[in-house]
């Protein structure tokens, strides 16, 4: 029986797994330190897990979605509201929690009308990735590339603007070749729990994106979100991803051994001497070992920044596990259509492949 629970805890917790042993391997061939470890990047994840939890127990992002779909009169506005109401929430509360939180709305309109589930499906997901690489916040490789580099937001935001706008087109093409005849939707109504809450944590995301942004120490941010959450809801401590968490310092770990050994410096800082490398080494990586690891790898190794950026972000299309965030799609909808979970990874693949491409050829040609 433990032997089936390890197993089923390597399975869901493979990246942490990966992480955690890379770091304990390469520790034996070079001595970790402390300071390998970016506590402000840990810090803001914790931040924005708590109150992205917060808004989530409150069912605010919830009574978003069904406020939004609701009002649709068309297959086509359904398809338009639940990939573009993904793809702007993953700028906000991450590409994984906007999948978790609208995907299931997804399946459940699939229950009440005749919609292209897989097709819906896989549109959010690349929605969500896509999105999410606008903002800083947006998802974890861009809050660590922000903060390793020491990018100014307008820098930032000029670099991924290109991307958001080509996703739009991207989205809206795929989406307009749907059906589009009259449609009826009703849903139980939805209320947010505890307006006063609700006042409060929004006081406290506004400190913790001030604090993103460079304006406001990290520390303070944290202290506050901290404070916050023990008077409020302490509940919230424990709904926080603290793998992801682990991952990172087993990450940080890792990345800080091997750059302090001389033949893997010597190597790698010969494979990423140019942006082209960059550009490549992050895009390809990407499609293996997923984003995240991906960027935290090639990032000890290059001062490219902007074509780290974009390669991860655009890699995050393409295999299933270039983005971890389109695993957590994935098992929601072979959860409930677990029998056409063959054909799901067909669609996937051919939105996800066809997007890595035009993305990886506008990013070549436009913005680098």
């Amino acid at each position: 029986m433990k032997i089936e629970k390890i197993k089923k805890y390597i399975k869901d917790e493979t990246v942490l797994v990966i992480a955690v042993l890379l770091a304990c391997v390469t520790s034996v061939f070079s001595l970790p330190k402390i300071e390998y470890i970016d506590f402000k990047v840990l810090i803001t994840l914790f931040n924005l897990m708590i109150i992205v939890a917060a808004f989530r127990k409150m069912n605010v992002l919830d009574y978003i979605a069904v406020s939004v779909v609701s009002r649709c009169k068309s297959y086509r506005t359904v398809y338009l509201s639940l990939v573009f109401i993904t793809f702007i929430s993953s700028m906000f509360v991450t590409n994984d929690v906007a999948l978790l939180t609208f995907v299931p709305i997804t399946l459940i309109i699939g229950e009440k009308i005749d919609i292209d589930v897989i097709k819906t499906v896989v549109l959010q997901t690349i929605a969500a990735n896509l999105g999410s690489s606008f903002t800083p916040m947006g998802n974890p490789q861009n809050i660590f590339v922000y903060n390793f580099y020491n990018i100014k937001t307008s820098e930032s935001f000029r670099i991924t603007s290109v991307i958001v706008l080509l996703s739009v087109i991207f989205l809206v093409f795929f989406i307009l070749r749907g059906k589009n005849e009259s449609i009826e939707l009703t849903f139980n109504k939805i209320n947010i729990k505890s307006k006063s809450k609700l006042a409060i944590f929004s006081v406290v995301l506004i400190i913790i994106l001030l604090s993103v942004f460079h304006v406001l120490d990290y520390r303070i941010a944290f202290a506050v979100t901290v404070v916050s959450v023990l008077i409020m809801d302490r509940s919230l401590i424990t709904r926080v991803d603290y793998s992801l968490l682990i991952t990172f310092v087993g990450f940080f770990i890792f990345v800080g051994n091997i750059s302090n050994m001389p033949a893997v410096k010597s190597f790698m800082g010969g494979i990423l001497k140019s942006a082209d490398n960059t550009f490549w080494a992050g895009l390809i990586s990407s499609q293996f070992i997923s984003n995240v690891p991906a960027t935290m790898l090639l990032s000890g190794f290059t001062g490219y920044y902007k074509e780290l950026l974009l390669a991860v972000n655009i890699g995050g299309l393409g295999t299933l596990i270039a983005s971890l965030a389109s695993v957590i799609s994935y098992k929601l909808y072979v959860k409930e259509y677990g029998e056409t979970s063959g054909k799901y990874m067909r669609v996937f693949s051919l939105y996800n492949f066809l997007g890595l491409i035009l993305f990886a050829v506008a990013a070549k040609l436009i913005l680098i």
